[in-house]
């Protein structure tokens, strides 16, 4: 599974400092920061949405347009799936509550603050 990821950040890096006309991953990159971020937001928000409308493609393929931009947005950053792959095998096995507490957040099992 984690192949795909690394092929799909492999592709990311290469465009980096890329002709942003080129292709659409060169030109967010160029945009920065603050374009990436909101696009991860938009596409945050489509998932939700599909979510809410219970139509199993639709969140599958809202889904895979998050995934992807957070993938820019690792890039960006200069991370790699692994990092966030090795952060969740970290937390394997880990009670969700428990390993929220201990990063100082809510223990409250609702999710809120």
């Amino acid at each position: 599974m984690n192949d795909i990821l690394d092929r799909l950040a492999a592709v990311i890096e290469g465009r980096k400092g890329a002709d942003p006309s080129s292709s659409y991953v060169s030109y967010l990159l160029a945009k920065g920061e603050d374009a990436i971020l909101k696009k991860i937001g938009e596409e945050a928000t489509e998932t939700v949405m599909a979510g809410k409308d219970g139509e199993r493609l639709k969140i599958v393929n809202e889904t895979a347009d998050l995934w992807f931009h957070c993938l820019i947005m690792l890039a960006h950053y200069g991370l790699k799936p692994s990092d966030v792959l090795m952060e969740l095998r970290r937390r394997e096995g880990i009670s969700g509550i428990d390993e929220k507490a201990a990063r100082g957040g809510t223990t409250d099992k609702r999710g809120g603050k």
